[in-house]
């Protein structure tokens, strides 16, 4: 059961905190203990006009401006009620009454204004665990998890039955690394979400990350049913049968994973990662065929069946798909070095090469601005023998120059160069990118193409072989980036008072 109160509730707890305190004398007639009984029983247009009179009389009475903020927001006037707390607040910047309510109202939708209220509250009372588990909340969901853990872990004890907390909590000990610590969390987290998948499917992805992969599979096993239409658990029990042997087990998990979803490609990419590891090249071929007829553009798929070509060595077919890859990725590629992407992303690269052309001028030695400007050159596949292509390789030569040990800048001339049909050059800087980076996927697949086309198909084996090695390794951290889930949810009522 969540002890969660409704705004209304805390509001009404910020309240009778306010009557606890000593009571301001008459206000030309009107008591606060008048206005006070006006609020207990719901006349707050009644007390809002009491109010009014009194605050005319002592506009500088800090309690009074509190009670406004109150009865505004129990009338759901939350903007009326931020003003009001603010006022009392500039009077007297620690009235906790004051502090609390207007909390309260921002925290409810996540309003960092929130944050340094939280603050002095937390200065003033270090002991107030809700007030630091919803600081914690807030830091949470900003992205800060150093600062919301070291929240957490001063409601630790408390959060057992705030399962959005708790949830938080969890996601930002993985996020920081400290997946063993996450662990117990996820576990804790399961029973409060009876009926909920994702808790079970964290805890997995989090047990394979530590490879205890049998207790990922136990975790997993009453979803994984014949009907199970969720490709992620399906995909990731995959994963763990795989490691622990099961071969079989995980090729028709992964196979079900597709037909469950079989517009993602990441679905039929795992697949060629378990025929990489078996050998099975044509199989994957197959299956990497069959993704293509669903999803025509994704580079990842033409990438990985380039991969598996080379296997079996049809290496013009792997040629033509890690060109298509590179085609179809090159917007991305382009966006790892743009500081500002809104025009290239407005599909207008000529106003994008005119504003790097002009920001080269001014930083005639930045290399990320070369090879930059390579890339957007490159996005309309010019013809190699044109102008505009020698421009490109002139900016790839020069952030190559500037920065030696900028690998891509060294890959993008390796392509180039194969475009130009000079492999031997391509060789040169597929060796230099691969020597600053030895697990270059690009560089390599760049380098196996050009040494087959250079005669030296003798040092090919170990190479293709290290490719498929190189392959499997990147699939499975894009695949462990992307695999947790986070369910994003509005900001939670505020965690009761309950365990202070």
């Amino acid at each position: 059961m969540h002890r969660f109160k409704s705004i209304a509730g805390l509001l009404v707890a910020g309240f009778v905190l306010a009557l606890a305190l000593p009571a301001q004398s008459q206000n030309g007639g009107t008591s606060v203990s008048a206005i006070e009984s006006l609020i207990r029983s719901h006349q707050y247009d009644q007390a809002l006009e009491s109010l009014k009179t009194a605050l005319h009389q002592s506009p500088g009475d800090y309690k009074l401006w509190t009670l406004r903020g109150i009865c505004l927001a129990l009338e759901g006037n939350n903007p009326g009620a931020i003003t009001a707390f603010d006022r009392a607040l500039a009077i007297s910047p620690n009235y906790i009454p004051a502090l609390k309510s207007e909390v309260q109202i921002l925290y409810q939708t996540g309003d960092r204004r929130a944050v340094p209220l939280l603050e002095r509250m937390l200065k003033a009372d270090p002991s107030d665990t809700t007030g630091h588990e919803m600081l914690a909340m807030l830091e949470a969901r900003a992205g800060d998890c150093h600062s919301a853990v070291s929240q957490f872990l001063l409601r630790e004890s408390a959060l057992g039955d705030h399962p959005t907390s708790l949830e938080a909590y969890g996601y930002c000990l993985f996020k920081l690394g400290r997946t063993a610590d996450a662990i117990p969390v996820f576990r804790q987290l399961i029973p409060l979400l009876p009926g909920q998948a994702y808790p079970s499917y964290d805890l997995a992805v989090l047990l394979a990350a530590t490879r205890e992969y049998q207790e990922a599979i136990q975790v997993l096993q009453p979803f994984l049913t014949p009907d199970q239409t969720d490709a992620d658990i399906l995909s990731l029990a995959s994963q763990a049968y795989e490691a622990t042997g099961k071969t079989p087990e995980a090729v028709t998990l992964q196979r079900q994973a597709i037909v469950a979803n079989p517009t993602d490609p990441a679905n039929y990419v795992r697949f060629a990662v378990l025929c990489l590891t078996h050998d099975s090249f044509q199989v994957g071929i197959d299956m990497l065929n069959a993704g293509l007829k669903h999803i025509h553009d994704n580079a990842s798929l033409y990438l990985s069946r380039g991969v598996l070509d080379i296997q079996i060595g049809e290496f013009e077919k792997a040629e033509a798909d890690f060109k298509m890859a590179e085609q179809l990725d090159s917007s991305h590629t382009v966006a790892a070095y743009a500081g500002d992407l809104a025009i290239i992303q407005r599909n207008n690269p000529n106003v994008a090469l005119a504003k790097v052309r002009r920001q080269l001028k001014a930083h005639p030695r930045d290399p990320l601005l070369h090879l930059l400007m390579a890339r957007l050159i490159m996005m309309d596949g010019p013809d190699p023998h044109s102008a505009v292509f020698k421009e490109a390789m002139q900016n790839a030569a020069a952030a190559a120059e500037i920065k030696p040990d900028l690998v891509d800048a060294h890959s993008e001339l390796a392509s180039m160069y194969m475009s130009l049909g000079q492999y031997d050059r391509a060789v040169k800087e597929c060796r230099m990118a691969l020597q600053y980076d030895p697990s270059n996927e690009t560089a390599l697949y760049h380098l196996i193409i050009s040494l087959r086309h250079t005669g030296h198909e003798e040092d090919l084996k170990p190479m293709v072989k290290r490719l498929a090695e190189l392959h499997k390794e990147s699939l499975q951290r894009e695949t462990d980036r992307k695999r947790f889930r986070l369910v994003e949810a509005p900001t939670p009522p505020a965690p009761s008072a309950a365990g202070h």
